[in-house]
């Protein structure tokens, strides 16, 4: 019986992932699944659709809660320089991912939200969802990895090494944060532990209802899963777990600073 089947040519800009996930494999990660309470979130968020009231997305605003909460405590988005010194950033460039059409084909693309932590909830959702919609030719970091793929393989995978210890030049071209999704917002239970290039970077998975004593009631919350994931070259644990508290205390109770 004669095998079947069909080729296709590897995308160019899958290259550019492959270096970013070899560079990444080298640092000493350590990951947390935590779970935050969004049943508020997403009612306000479905109250700005029915009003009008502006463009509010889902991880729009968990990036808006990371800037601030990293904004509060910044050694987690520390980076080693060549000298040995921790650089250490006072804006909150989150790194995150869209899904975008290229040659007919699905490929994950990044962009850079630039000082996230002096932006609001809508401002950052409205750059998410105006990437999501530019032409991508015209995009920062696409524009970068044209760049990027024309250089021979062995010299691309040598600057990613020297990104790892270049902290104005990461900050650049890859900005502070990384804040990712595994098929954010699905129903159910899902963690997704990354192959991560940042100090701090966050993987928000799915959402899971569960029942929670309030009072002498039982009512059905939903849960929004999260990993953080650190390098802990850079960040120790007890910082680590301090800043994954103030994380899920952000994204609990800021949405109620907001008539939304």
């Amino acid at each position: 019986m004669k095998n079947s089947f069909t080729t296709k040519k590897f995308p160019a800009v899958r290259k550019a992932s492959v270096d970013l996930l070899n560079a990444a494999s080298r640092k000493n990660m350590i990951h947390a699944f935590a779970e935050a309470d969004i049943t508020d979130v997403r009612r306000a968020i479905r109250n700005v659709r029915k009003s009008s009231g502006g463009y509010l997305s889902l991880i729009g605003y968990i990036q808006f809660c990371a800037a601030k909460a990293v904004g509060k405590q910044k050694q987690i988005q520390a980076y080693r320089d060549f000298r040995n010194r921790l650089v250490i950033f006072d804006d909150v460039d989150i790194s995150t991912t869209i899904e975008r059409k290229i040659g007919g084909t699905s490929e994950v693309l990044p962009t850079i939200i630039r000082c996230a932590n002096r932006k609001s909830m809508f401002e950052i959702s409205g750059e998410i969802k105006d990437a999501k919609e530019r032409e991508i030719d015209g995009s920062e970091v696409f524009k970068s990895i044209k760049t990027y793929l024309a250089i021979p393989g062995f010299i691309r995978r040598f600057a990613f090494r020297l990104l790892d210890r270049s902290p104005k030049l990461m900050k650049k071209k890859a900005g502070t944060i990384m804040v990712t999704s595994a098929n954010a917002g699905s129903s159910g239970m899902l963690w997704g532990v990354p192959v991560a290039s940042h100090t701090l970077n966050i993987t928000i998975g799915g959402i899971k209802k569960k029942p929670v004593k309030k009072g002498d009631s039982i009512e059905e919350r939903e849960f929004l899963c999260l990993t953080v994931s650190v390098d802990h070259d850079i960040v120790d644990g007890a910082p680590a777990a301090r800043f994954i508290r103030r994380f899920l205390r952000v994204i609990e109770t800021e949405i109620k600073n907001y008539k939304l």
